[in-house]
């Protein structure tokens, strides 16, 4: 099989299992135990706790550990913005992920007033059309860093200034950039942010929130008081160590070899299946990151055949998996329904070799021609 579907997850690392598995078998005790081994266990949680918050240029109290980034952006919508006493106004971009636009909607159904902010055809948020949309009331902003299904990277220091400019909360889901860049909350300018370890190669179940000292924001998840209150549960330590380790392997070096094998495999793409469009900005994208649509064609069917053929990728968004509706992120970029509905994404990592792309390249060419 050639996986092409990272977006979705990525495989687990071997360093990051290596550094996980003391924590699991040996030093496993509860971190809030009074005994020696508990002390252990608190030890290597706050170690850390230390190391993802300087990989994130941040300090360790700003990190509340999550179970991905699902839990993340939950707790950054409705946390900051039930806790903000300045209004009831909240502006999320219209091609969100799941995870920050229901809990948007949630906020409408108990009283919030809920704008989308429009993106252009490539999926930006422009940073004149976000000054516009700001009110006096606006509690809280809401951008992801990079979108999961198109790629498009938005410019979020940019957005973020704007925000801060009127004194509004900032706060961007950065899980599908953490795999691709070091991430310094302050040059982005942000208050909160969000992370999911499975997209940077650790096992599913473990997240972050980094969160401003100075954010307010009202807990979600209640209990015995840890993590400052802010999010109650007996915490992973096995998954802090892995998602420090993850964050701390990211390096700029990889992804400029990837984006050149991606540049690579579009050329070919667009070359090869007649009709096919990218998707997405054409410069400001995931390195690892190739959507297209394809008029003509059904989307799912293509899906189908390629797995069948040993090519495993996705249709947009897995959070989205077994909904018939077309991509609500093309379809804010101007794609009209039928055309979203003909979406194929590739997305992949830093060992995906430039042989893997040229044969899905042309396996996507044999399924759509028939040649």
């Amino acid at each position: 099989m050639t996986y092409l579907d990272e977006a979705a997850t990525s495989p687990v690392r071997r360093q990051v299992l290596e550094a996980m598995w003391p924590w699991l078998v040996r030093d496993f005790a509860n971190p809030a135990s009074s005994h020696e081994a508990g002390a252990s266990a608190r030890r290597g949680l706050d170690d850390a706790r230390a190391r993802i918050a300087r990989a994130l240029g941040g300090r360790p109290g700003e990190v509340v550990l999550t179970s991905g980034g699902t839990e993340a952006d939950n707790l950054a919508v409705k946390g900051i913005a039930l806790a903000e006493p300045r209004g009831r106004h909240l502006l999320v971009s219209a091609v969100e992920h799941p995870a920050v636009l229901e809990s948007a909607a949630f906020l409408a159904r108990t009283g919030f007033e809920v704008e989308l902010l429009p993106v252009d055809g490539d999926g930006l948020v422009r940073p004149e059309v976000l000054a516009a949309a700001l009110r006096d009331d606006t509690t809280l902003v809401s951008v992801q860093l990079a979108n999961n299904e198109v790629g498009t990277v938005q410019p979020v220091a940019e957005l973020a200034a704007v925000a801060a400019g009127r004194g509004v909360p900032f706060h961007t889901d950065a899980v599908q950039a953490a795999p691709w860049q070091r991430l310094d909350v302050a040059a982005l300018g942000v208050r909160a942010l969000s992370l999911s370890g499975h997209k940077l190669g650790t096992p599913k179940g473990v997240g972050a929130l980094w969160l401003h000292r100075r954010q307010p924001v009202e807990p979600l998840v209640h209990g015995g008081g840890q993590q400052r209150g802010l999010r109650s549960g007996t915490e992973d330590v096995a998954g802090a160590v892995g998602l420090a380790t993850a964050l701390e392997l990211v390096g700029p070096v990889a992804a400029a070899e990837v984006a050149a094998r991606r540049d690579r495999f579009v050329a070919r793409v667009l070359a090869g299946v007649p009709g096919a469009r990218l998707t997405g900005h054409p410069t400001r994208r995931l390195p690892g990151h190739a959507s297209f649509v394809l008029p003509g064609t059904s989307g799912e069917s293509v899906l189908v055949d390629l797995d069948a053929r040993g090519i495993a990728c996705s249709s947009g968004s897995a959070c989205a998996a077994g909904r018939s509706d077309p991509s609500h992120v093309l379809t804010a970029m101007g794609f009209e329904a039928e055309v979203a509905q003909t979406a194929v994404r590739f997305s992949f990592g830093a060992a995906t070799s430039e042989a893997e792309l040229d044969h899905a390249a042309d396996t996507l060419v044999q399924v759509v021609t028939g040649v």
